[in-house]
């Protein structure tokens, strides 16, 4: 049986609904980078080594990564409203309990608690922002909300890194509660489920459940220790692998057979859904991949402190924040799939633009590449996601936001370690490459390690000495080299992947600019 939501408040203004889920995505998405900045005094306090304190990182992905999905159910289960308040309440409280923690381990648990809460927060709120705004100003919504998204990021390591430094990492916890406090006034205020929402009172998929659990749970562990484990090179990395595989295998077929799935896959039936969903994976994969590469290139081959690369990764925001609103105005005016091609092929050009740096760039030889980046990524966020739920049937919307917000995050996930790999990876082929021309037959190598010989003895170092650190300053030069045209290769990957997408926009139908009515 099911019984019927508690009924619309259509005259609630839409843009106060806009600024009670925007509290609560922002503080889930602040949380994903205010944390990093805090590992090694976490570490510190606790007793743990910087290791067992990225734990506290790995957990809270999991638990965010297994419940994200199951949003759409969850909703239909406890209605929208209810789910909101419980997952805002328990995320802060978990919050006000992580800064409590006596031990890791304590710790932990409660970095579970928060990220299986969180994991609700961006669905809901973008399923809530879609069918609160008619159709022509549904643009205008989501740029306000991925402001938000870009944003909170931005000022993550900024705030966290403040306050670790001034009071302690505690604050890091702390800080949310407040948010927090301010997101369930305003949900319990202006949030009210639509009369077409009713609770389902049908069973329970418990295989369903037990195989997202153990499919999305290892895959998550396995592509953030991946790196540090050596990949397919550890037997922990193997077994992860081979559940990740049979789990999300199982859950497929499962759920393309259950009567009640807990995730409805049926919304891949709709074109403009299942390309667009690709799409923002793809996004995703990009997008954290180079945020990413940014900040290492910056500090380890061009001696930047990591405030002077956050500073020099502003411009990047800044575009973003200028674009979103702009383009926000452009949906319902001009062809989505106009404003996507446009966004790609800017963030294209930047990353073909890094992957002919070398190593004499400095700040401004950023600047460009990064507003390119920030431009075009504010031209995809919003139009994808628009035109991607364009025709998704509201009562199905939950669920589908469900699902596409977990597929960027997978993207993001796979697109971290996966540049980190690629990275280490070209550099060896790189060093391999240069080492065979660096030899004492050449005669430039010759030349130059006689010059360098001369500098040390001219410092007041002895023979020996100067050639032993002639030799040791070549190979460094050689490895720095190798590693500037690794980063080269990747980026110019990155740039690749986006053109290839572009033919993809044709297969996704126009926007006919209707949609659900407003439902709140």
């Amino acid at each position: 049986m099911a019984s019927s939501a508690q009924p619309a408040r259509p005259e609630i203004n839409p843009w106060l609904i806009a600024i009670a889920v925007m509290s609560s995505t922002f503080m889930e998405v602040l949380d994903t980078t205010v944390v990093n900045v805090s590992l090694p005094h976490i570490a510190g306090s606790l007793s743990a080594t910087t290791d067992e304190a990225t734990w506290t990182l790995t957990s809270y992905l999991v638990a965010n990564a297994i419940i994200l999905p199951m949003t759409g159910w969850l909703a239909g289960r406890f209605g929208r409203k209810r789910l909101l308040l419980m997952a805002v309440t328990g995320f802060t409280a978990a919050s006000f309990l992580c800064g409590l923690a006596p031990s890791l381990p304590f710790l932990i648990i409660f970095r579970v608690i928060q990220g299986a809460c969180g994991g609700g927060l961006q669905p809901l709120s973008q399923a809530v922002l879609l069918e609160s705004f008619p159709a022509e100003k549904r643009g205008q919504a989501m740029a306000f909300w991925a402001l938000g998204i870009v944003v909170a990021p931005m000022l993550g390591p900024v705030i966290g890194g403040w306050l670790t430094d001034n009071y302690s990492w505690r604050w890091v916890f702390y800080i949310n509660v407040p948010i927090g406090v301010l997101a369930i006034l305003l949900t319990q205020a202006f949030i009210f489920d639509p009369t077409y929402l009713r609770r389902e009172r049908t069973g329970i998929d418990y295989w369903g459940i037990g195989l997202l659990v153990v499919g999305m749970g290892s895959l998550q562990i396995m592509l953030d220790k991946g790196q540090e484990e050596d990949w397919f090179g550890s037997h922990f990395i193997m077994i992860l692998a081979v559940l990740a595989v049979v789990g999300l295998g199982g859950l497929i077929i499962r759920e393309l057979r259950a009567e009640h799935p807990v995730i409805d896959l049926s919304v891949f039936r709709n074109r403009s859904y299942a390309v667009g969903t690709f799409l923002m994976t793809t996004v995703g994969f990009v997008l954290y991949g180079s945020t990413v590469l940014y900040p290492l290139m910056m500090q380890e081959l061009l001696g930047y402190t990591a405030t002077h690369a956050g500073v020099t990764n502003f411009p990047r925001g800044m575009a973003s924040f200028i674009f979103m609103p702009f383009v926000g105005f452009l949906v319902g005016k001009v062809d989505a799939r106009k404003l996507l091609a446009a966004g790609l092929l800017l963030t294209a050009a930047a990353m073909f633009e890094v992957s002919f740096f070398s190593l004499d760039v400095g700040f401004w030889d950023f600047a460009l590449p990064l507003v390119l980046q920030g431009a075009g990524l504010g031209l995809i966020f919003v139009p994808l996601t628009t035109v991607s739920n364009d025709s998704i049937p509201r009562e199905r919307m939950g669920n589908a936001t469900s699902i596409f917000n977990l597929m960027r995050n997978i993207g993001a996930s796979v697109g971290i370690s996966s540049v980190e790999t690629l990275q280490f990876r070209h550099m060896q082929t790189h060093i391999n490459y240069l080492g065979q021309h660096v030899t004492e037959a050449s005669l430039r190598t010759q030349q130059t390690l006689a010059g360098m010989r001369q500098t040390f003895i001219g410092k007041g170092v002895d023979a020996a000495t100067a050639d032993h650190r002639a030799h040791a300053a070549l190979w460094g030069m050689v490895q720095q080299q190798a590693a500037m045209l690794s980063y080269n290769d990747v980026f110019r990957f990155l740039g690749w992947l986006f053109l290839v997408m572009l033919p993809l926009l044709f297969l996704m139908e126009k926007p006919k600019g209707k949609g659900p009515p407003m439902a709140h």
